[in-house]
């Protein structure tokens, strides 16, 4: 599990940036990720914890999975 902070999250796109705490890295977030109820969205400056796995479309990239609340 990894925390990170929102760095933008586009609702009307439905993704956006989280910065790892970790080593500064920016990783991809789409809003099916996120675990809640209901309206999925993240607001700027949010603190998340994350797991990380390969990008289906990419496996040289990561992205943010199992997106929770911090």
């Amino acid at each position: 599990m990894n925390n990170g902070t929102v760095k933008w999250f586009n609702a009307e796109k439905g993704y956006g940036f989280i910065t790892n705490d970790a080593n500064g890295e920016d990783v991809f977030v789409h809003y099916s990720s996120i675990v809640s109820e209901g309206y999925k969205s993240l607001n700027e400056g949010q603190k998340v914890t994350f797991d990380m796995e390969s990008d289906p479309r990419d496996s040289r990239k990561l992205r943010a999975v199992n997106v929770c609340a911090a």
